[in-house]
């Protein structure tokens, strides 16, 4: 059976593997300053080198219109109208991960991305999801203007008790790490909480997708396999 399942996890290239802990991208606005993962959780992952399954994390990412949610995550989304605010409960409900997002070109962007969070607050439960807050479009800003509105958003991510990170989804700037972080906090929330319903023996995460764990390193297959992506 285990062998069978085997053939199910699709190839992983290289540049997928996380083996330790991705840095923050400021200290000044940060959820957790660790460098590695929690040691109950690289026991389990060096414990088990065959298949884990492994359930969906899901990530829900909220912001204006316009201010770049899917060329952040290529996904589709309601477009940030009030129109669509009726049907955007059913994609907030049951968040790990909330990320809203704004403008660095547009300070009102920001502004709103309290509001935002509040929505999607309010269909989970406290202290459930990992909060994110994003600057989206850092090329077409200039670094002094990056600086003075990145100010202005760490003190909003200290408010919202968000970890605040710096974007541009055209040149690739910071994509990569960010999204390697979020996967890391959804993974090793995910695995803490299996493993404390199972005495700390089992990996086994749901009877869904499946992860394959290396001694010393934690997989991400390609596709969204591990986090869905949902956007409001």
């Amino acid at each position: 059976m285990k062998s069978n399942l085997m053939h199910l996890v699709p190839p992983v290239s290289r540049d997928r593997i996380i083996s330790q802990f991705p840095k923050w991208y400021t200290p000044e606005a940060c959820l957790q300053f660790k460098e590695h993962f929690h040691a109950q959780v690289r026991t389990a992952c060096q414990q088990s080198t065959g298949t884990a399954g492994l359930k969906i994390s899901k990530v829900v990412v909220v912001g204006d219109l316009y201010v770049g949610k899917t060329s952040l995550i290529n996904r589709w989304d309601t477009a940030g109208q009030e129109k669509f605010k009726c049907i955007a409960s059913a994609y907030y409900r049951g968040a790990e991960v909330i990320i809203t997002v704004f403008d660095l070109a547009d300070i009102q962007t920001l502004d709103h991305t309290k509001q935002w969070l509040e929505d999607a607050l309010r269909e989970n439960e406290p202290d459930s999801s990992f909060i994110f807050l994003v600057g989206t479009k850092k090329d077409l800003v200039s670094d002094a203007v990056c600086e003075r509105t990145e100010l202005d958003a760490i003190r909003f991510a200290n408010e919202m008790q968000a970890e605040y990170w710096s974007v541009s989804a055209k040149t690739g700037e910071n994509v990569r790490e960010f999204f390697s972080r979020v996967a890391a906090l959804a993974f090793e929330q995910s695995m803490l909480k299996e493993l404390e319903k199972t005495g700390g023996h089992m990996a086994q995460i749901g009877a869904g997708n499946l992860i394959k764990l290396e001694k010393n390193m934690m997989e991400i297959p390609e596709g969204n396999t591990q986090v869905s992506l949902s956007c409001c």
